[in-house]
């Protein structure tokens, strides 16, 4: 049975567009400077724009990095639900869109002041904002390099996704071939994950870590993958939800929701690990280019910032610790929404911390911003499931998915 994109769900999808477009205007109006005073809109309306466009550029990413974990370890169970998957993973066309358009204005802008390394009066020695610090990674964090990476990590990404949607395609028409093209996928998501163990840090630290150029962590793209990880599987949870409440996915049954849910909970503890092993390195070292990270986000963003990591990380635990929540479709739905809503806030405070500090507010724009981006992204998620069976064919391990049992 294929999937059609209700009429409810196309009227939602464009309430929550244009009540973010509306809301977005009102923040724009809002925010707009008085006679003589400093305007700091253009910032804000960029870093915000920065956010979503991770945000959700991130889930896309990491739908892709399951699915070809999936491929390369060979697994079955997950066939079933391929093609949510392959849904979520298919927005990255439009995420590397906003993206693009962020990074194009802002060097357009000598960085808008979110990355200060784009401002030639920052970077080059007797400018009048010299910055002897920031020039000192100026082989790494020049406009030049930056575009030449970011090209790279995108054109990677995007003809791997065009590549196993394809081939996932091709299988169901064509049953003598489907074992030669699960083979080649088996051997492409292997190659996939070499390239993704590279970017999933370079690309995090050129498009969020270089807003604070002073700072650096080692395990910052980690932390801010295992994140995006956690948000990607609670996406494919709350979807094959959506999908069994209307009467798709028949042969999908408790167990591939288990093992989903498994994944969530699974991740939300990753993500927390790396969050306390970050902190707790760099508060125990106490080294000054290390603390500044934290120093301004504790000191303006307290209650956000550890309010975030006990709801990331006590909810999952409280809650999903059990076989039986695991299964439920209530509880997963609810403490997914939960989880979505503290990993955005997550990337807001990385990004809004180090490009606008004391200053940050949340109001209108970021409301309306955030409401326009999950309006398009739910809407361009159920467009990919409606244009392929939810039930892949002639997969090698369809049989063994379709009677999963744990």
């Amino acid at each position: 049975m294929e999937f059609q994109v209700s009429n409810k769900a196309k009227m939602l999808t464009t309430v929550l567009m244009v009540v973010g477009v509306v809301f977005t205007a009102l923040g724009v109006f809002m925010a707009m400077p008085g006679e003589g005073q400093e305007s700091h809109l253009g910032q804000k309306f960029l870093a915000n724009l920065l956010v979503n466009s991770f945000f959700y550029f991130a889930i896309g990413i990491s739908a892709l990095f399951f699915m070809a974990l999936q491929y390369a370890t060979e697994t079955g169970w997950f066939v079933a639900v391929k093609r949510v998957i392959e849904a979520i993973a298919g927005f990255l066309p439009y995420g590397m869109g906003f993206l693009l358009i962020t990074f194009l204005t802002l060097s357009f802008m000598s960085g808008a002041h979110i990355y200060q390394w784009m401002d030639a009066e920052v970077m080059q020695e007797g400018g009048s904002h010299y910055d002897e610090l920031a020039a000192g990674k100026g082989a790494y964090l020049n406009i030049t390099f930056f575009w030449i990476r970011t090209v790279i990590y995108m054109a990677v990404y995007y003809l791997f996704m065009r590549g196993f949607r394809q081939r996932s395609l091709e299988q169901d028409n064509n049953p003598e071939g489907a074992v030669g093209i699960h083979f080649t996928n088996y051997k492409k998501g292997a190659l996939f994950l070499v390239f993704f163990a590279v970017f999933s840090s370079t690309s995090t630290w050129d498009w969020i870590m270089s807003i604070d150029v002073h700072w650096f962590s080692t395990l910052f793209g980690w932390y801010v993958f295992a994140g995006a990880w956690c948000s990607a599987m609670t996406v494919m949870v709350i979807t094959v939800l959506y999908l069994k409440k209307l009467g798709y996915l028949p042969k999908v049954n408790e167990s591939h929701i288990h093992d989903l849910g498994k994944w969530t909970f699974a991740t939300s503890f990753l993500w927390s690990y790396m969050w306390f092993s970050q902190y707790m390195l760099i508060w125990y070292a106490n080294i000054p280019e290390e603390t500044t990270y934290y120093l301004m986000r504790i000191e303006h963003f307290k209650g956000i910032y550890f309010g975030m990591f006990f709801i990331n990380f006590a909810f999952p635990m409280l809650i999903l610790m059990s076989r039986d929540a695991k299964r439920h479709a209530g509880i997963l739905t609810f403490v997914g929404l939960i989880i979505l809503a503290g990993h955005w806030t997550d990337v807001w405070v990385m990004v809004m911390g180090g490009s606008m500090g004391p200053t940050a507010t949340f109001g209108t724009l970021e409301i309306g911003m955030a409401l326009v981006f999950l309006g398009l992204f739910v809407k361009v998620v159920l467009s990919n499931l409606a244009k392929a069976p939810l039930t892949p064919k002639y997969h090698p391990y369809l049989d063994e998915s379709l009677h999963h049992e744990i």
